[in-house]
Order: structure tokens, then sequence, then C-alpha cells
């Protein structure tokens, strides 16, 4: 099992580096970004010792690609 940044930091190990995860290991968000969804799939990704961030979140209301130019 990971471990994540936040329990590092309780345990005392302040040099914790997590292991490096592929966009393929852990599923992106349709929740918009700052909305209440979105934080909480953010707090369950630091839990679990995932990357905060997935390249296939949602970054707009508009996620089209004309959106995001």
């Amino acid at each position: 099992m990971r471990e994540s940044v936040l329990e590092a930091i309780r345990q005392g190990h302040w040099d914790f580096e997590p292991e490096t995860v592929k966009d393929d290991q852990y599923d992106s968000t349709e929740a918009l970004p700052g909305s209440h969804a979105k934080i909480q799939e953010l707090a369950e990704r630091a839990n679990d010792g995932l990357p905060l961030w997935h390249p296939g979140d949602r970054r707009s209301y508009d996620d089209t690609d004309k959106a995001l130019e």
C-alpha cells in the first residue's frame, strides 16, 4: 500500500517522495474545478498517496478543445 504525503509527515518522514503513478493507474474526474466534489476528490487522492492532478480531469465548465485554447 502506498504511503501518502500526509501519513509520511505524521510519522516524521520529511523527505518522503511518493512513488511515480501512471495516469492509467487512477481515475480522472468530471468534477468542476473548485467544486465540493473536486475538492473531495483531491483530498481522497492525497489520502491515497496519488498525484493530485490527472491530465484527464475536467478543467473548465465547457471542457472542449476550443474552450481550453
